[in-house]
C-alpha cells in the first residue's frame, strides 16, 4: 500500500512538472520587453478593428519587430506581410480563415493564431524559415499535415481544443520539441502513448 502510494505521488509531481513546463510557453516572451526598443512594439490589441487600412502610419515595415492584434475582427492581415522584420505576431481571437503571404517574414519566429476560424494549418506557414512557435488551438483544424509534422527547428506548438483526432506517423523533425499541447482532443489512448513514445523529451499535455 505505502509502494502504490509513492508511485501515485511521483506520477502526480511528474505530471505537475510537466504542466508547469508547458505553462507559459504562448504567453508574452519576457526577452522581447527587454530586446525589442519601444518604437518596434505595435500594440494593437482590443481596438476593434475589422481591416488594418487606419494602421499604416504605425505598421512601418522597417521597423516593427514586434505586433500585438489580439481580439480584433481582421478578416485579412495582408499588411503585415511587409514587416520584414517581424519577429512575435499575435492574432489570437479575430476572425481569420487564412493567412496572406508571408514569405517575406524570414525572421519571424512566434505566431499565435488561437480563436480564429482555421479549418487547416495555414500553408503561408511552410515559408517561415525562423518559426520556432506556433499556436493554433481553439480553431476547426481537422489535421496535422504531412510538412508541418517534417518541420524541423519547432519549439512548442498547440493544437489544444481542435478537431484533430491523430497526428502524422512520423514526428521524428518534432523532436526538438520543448513543449505540445493538444488538451482537449480525440485522441485514443494508444494514439497518445505513441506520441509519447516519439517524443520521450518533449512537455506533452493531452
Amino acid at each position: 500500500m505505502i509502494r502504490n502510494k509513492i508511485v501515485r505521488s511521483a506520477s502526480a509531481v511528474a505530471l505537475l512538472v510537466c504542466v508547469a513546463a508547458v505553462a507559459g510557453c504562448f504567453d508574452e516572451p519576457v526577452p522581447a520587453y527587454k530586446t525589442v526598443p519601444a518604437g518596434a512594439r505595435v500594440y494593437l490589441q482590443d481596438k476593434g478593428l475589422k481591416d488594418l487600412s487606419s494602421c499604416k502610419d504605425v505598421l512601418k515595415a522597417d521597423i516593427v519587430d514586434y505586433v500585438n492584434l489580439d481580439r480584433n475582427q481582421l478578416t485579412n492581415v495582408a499588411a503585415v506581410a511587409s514587416l520584414v522584420n517581424l519577429k512575435w505576431l499575435r492574432l489570437n481571437n479575430n476572425r481569420l480563415s487564412s493567412l496572406p503571404d508571408l514569405s517575406r517574414l524570414v525572421s519571424l519566429r512566434r505566431i499565435y493564431l488561437k480563436g480564429n476560424a482555421f479549418k487547416e494549418v495555414p500553408s503561408a506557414l511552410k515559408d517561415l524559415p525562423s518559426l520556432t512557435d506556433i499556436e493554433l488551438s481553439w480553431n476547426p483544424i481537422k489535421e496535422v499535415p504531412e510538412w508541418l509534422a517534417k518541420r524541423e527547428g519547432l519549439e512548442n506548438i498547440s493544437f489544444t481544443h481542435t478537431e484533430i483526432e491523430s497526428l502524422p506517423s512520423d514526428l521524428s523533425a518534432w523532436r526538438s520539441l520543448k513543449s505540445l499541447q493538444l488538451g482537449d482532443l480525440q485522441l485514443g489512448s494508444e494514439e497518445m502513448k505513441r506520441i509519447r513514445k516519439a517524443l520521450p523529451d518533449t512537455a506533452i499535455v493531452f
